[in-house]
């Protein structure tokens, strides 16, 4: 009863209020939640090369969307410059067998003219009408000269109606240059603010980084610190409490000293096991952590390479 009894003061001394169960279960509680923050900072950083993924693939679904349209507004203009070539052969083409025939009718009627010129001059020849002759050469004079202005007249209208054609087809190349321009301009100007968007993007990442770092390592060093403040507290009040019961068992008797001595011996050798298997563990926990920003710091140089 009584080594019961210094036994129970004994280890209020040391662990004080606290009991050694309450006291590992509060440490598991600890470690849970730095696993759990470590995962969640893990998930965060997945998420964020998520977001990046989807913000390239859309990057370059509106690009190919553009090249897509651009292509088909090339094909566009492509078809419509040969059906304006096709038009202008077959109006060329045209023009041609109009005049053509009108050369043909020219020949005729000259080749009747002639005719009748030689029918003309046969019957001068035949009734020396003078006077009839001189009137009839006024008149086909006349007509030769009425037909000559007719053939000029068409020929002033076919050349403006060609340059008219060709003041049209002038305004057309015109307003096509300036499309394709408009165009241009507005490709690069879009890629100029995707390159914009994506460099900011990538800055406020980078600064989102360095002081989630500059986080973890000062909350590091406040856990180091407070951990061993913590364990120098403890060893102090175990000191104590060890040197206030040897002056206790002073005064027991020589068994029950004996045995309390072989107890509290058996307990501390306890408590140095703890205190080195926690050592180990934090130690571990430490190298696990440190591993860890290496893999982290290797995944980001291949991604900054890859970028």
């Amino acid at each position: 009863y009584l080594a019961r009894k210094f036994f129970y003061l004994w280890a209020k001394m040391t662990f004080g209020q606290v009991l050694p169960s309450k006291a590992r279960c509060f440490y598991d509680q600890k470690v849970l939640q730095k696993t759990f923050g470590e995962w969640k900072e893990q998930w965060t950083v997945c998420r964020e090369k998520l977001t990046l993924r989807a913000d390239n693939h859309y990057r370059h679904l509106l690009l190919n969307l553009i090249f897509k349209a651009w292509r088909a507004y090339v094909c566009q203009q492509q078809g419509k410059r040969n059906k304006y070539y096709v038009a202008e052969f077959h109006a060329k083409k045209h023009t041609l067998l109009r005049t053509w025939q009108h050369w043909l009718v020219y020949v005729d009627v000259q080749r009747r003219k002639h005719g009748m010129q030689s029918v003309a001059l046969a019957f001068r020849e035949r009734s020396c009408l003078r006077i009839s002759w001189a009137v009839w050469r006024r008149q086909h004079y006349q007509k030769c000269s009425g037909h000559k202005m007719n053939i000029l007249a068409l020929q002033h209208w076919a050349q403006s109606l060609q340059f008219r054609a060709w003041l049209q087809w002038r305004e057309l190349y015109l307003y096509t240059q300036d499309e394709k321009q408009k165009d241009t301009r507005a490709v690069t100007h879009h890629q100029h603010w995707e390159l914009r968007r994506c460099v900011g993007a990538w800055l406020g990442y980078l600064n989102l980084h360095r002081v989630k770092k500059r986080r973890n390592e000062l909350a590091q060093e406040f856990h180091q610190s407070r951990t061993l403040r913590r364990c120098f507290s403890n060893w102090q009040l175990s000191w104590e409490c060890r040197r206030r019961m040897h002056a206790h068992q002073r005064d027991l008797e020589k068994q029950a000293a004996r045995i309390a001595l072989w107890r509290v011996f058996a307990h501390w050798k306890h408590y140095v096991v703890l205190c080195v298997e926690e050592a180990r563990q934090c130690e571990l926990a430490e190298k696990h952590y440190k591993c860890h920003l290496l893999v982290l710091q290797r995944y980001w140089n291949r991604w900054k390479s890859r970028l």
